[in-house]
């Protein structure tokens, strides 16, 4: 068995292949003839009904990126931590 190389692929042509879909090509065709996988044509599909976008920052829900958002917050205070707290220790060591 062979494995396949990944490949991407352009948003405008997500797109057109969408479209070819939306105006009736069987799903099926569309992915034999551009040789696809059906997961990823499925999921191009459903990632243009939900927003239009196939950007994967595009798709995410606002608890998502609120997720994110926090993560990232909580890591710079973590990394800020690292550095002051060894500094604190060592004041308080010389007074």
């Amino acid at each position: 068995m062979t494995k396949r190389t990944r490949r991407s692929f352009t948003p405008e042509f997500k797109e057109q292949l969408v479209q070819l879909h939306l105006h009736g090509k069987p799903r099926a065709e569309i992915v034999k003839e551009y040789d696809l996988t059906a997961s990823a044509f499925d999921r191009w599909v459903k990632q243009h009904q939900n927003s239009g976008s196939f950007s994967e920052k595009d798709n995410r829900s606002p608890e998502e990126n609120e997720l994110i958002k926090l993560r990232k917050e909580l890591d710079q205070l973590r990394m800020e931590n690292d550095i002051l707290y060894p500094c604190r220790a060592q004041e308080s060591r010389q007074r």
